[in-house]
């Protein structure tokens, strides 16, 4: 069993360190917030006073944050963890960020002698309770095997997907599906009001058919309710899908409909909705119908 240091315990990395620690690994936990200490205390995990006290002698650190910016100053700010770090530890980025950003962290500390992997996930808090995630993983292929004990306890889809970066393209790719997975479903569901069908019966003959989807699965339930509470936040999304833009346009390559469930998506944060989970693309919709949700 390894020692594992996870930073930044939110809605994904408490449930996914409280996981490891159910799979018999020590697990020492940092987030900025006390509270959520805490909570992951109250599920084994040992709570650290930094991000530094969580990293020190760990055999394994994983980060799960919000955007690049948050895991370069973790790794290499004023009070980084970087050199905590030891030659022949391992490092795992499961936040998503830029590809090019991964690739940095990747380039910096292998030169360190550190092992990394980028390995962004799919499947929302559903999927980091049940440890069921989907795992995109960028990296040395001998590094993914290296990790595999570690990442099967928290996903059951956990593929290595190429070198450095890699896991970050496909998390972006992996965005704009679900967005636009999303969005569809915001429109179907305004199309079936407007001509008074059964709602719950549509949807359940729909999710049984070849548009069935794991995120029609997941929420429906919060489309029919309008209780957009969240499980994915909707300002998270807007900056994923930023990330998307940018390697979209980096490559030259034109993406016209992500562009549109881009704005759908900014308009909504813009409105100060970004606190919503992401399936309240059916609350902008069904309003722009004069609906409401």
């Amino acid at each position: 069993m390894a020692e594992v240091g996870v930073i930044g315990l939110g809605v994904m990395g408490a449930p996914m360190a409280a996981n490891l620690v159910a799979a018999g690994h020590r697990v020492r936990g940092y987030s900025r917030t006390p509270a959520t200490r805490q909570a992951a205390a109250e599920r084994g995990v040992e709570p650290a006073g930094s991000a530094r006290e969580a990293a020190s002698g760990a055999d394994v650190v994983i980060t799960v944050l919000p955007d690049g910016p948050d895991v370069s100053a973790v790794l290499f700010g004023a009070d980084g963890i970087a050199g905590e770090l030891a030659p022949g530890s391992l490092f795992v980025d499961m936040s998503t960020i830029e590809p090019g950003v991964a690739t940095e962290v990747h380039t910096t500390l292998a030169a360190r002698g550190i092992d990394v992997l980028d390995a962004p996930v799919s499947g929302g808090e559903a999927g980091a309770i049940e440890a069921t995630l989907s795992i995109m993983v960028g990296g040395r292929p001998e590094v993914f095997e290296r990790a595999r004990p570690v990442l099967d306890v928290l996903g059951t889809t956990v593929v290595h997907v190429g070198g450095p970066g890699s896991g970050q393209t496909v998390k972006a790719a992996n965005q704009l599906v679900v967005a636009g997975h999303l969005q569809i479903l915001a429109e179907a569901v305004v199309l079936l009001r407007s001509q008074g069908v059964e709602l719950e019966a549509a949807l359940e003959v729909i999710g049984g058919g070849l548009a069935g989807s794991t995120v029609l699965q997941r929420k429906r339930a919060a489309v029919l309710s309008g209780d957009f509470t969240p499980g994915f936040r909707l300002a998270l999304h807007h900056k994923d899908l930023g990330i998307v833009q940018r390697t979209a346009r980096d490559a030259g390559v034109a993406l016209p409909v992500t562009a549109a469930v881009a704005q759908l998506v900014q308009s909504l944060v813009a409105q100060g909705h970004g606190g919503l989970d992401h399936s309240a693309l059916y609350r902008l919709t069904a309003e722009l119908n004069g609906l409401e949700p």
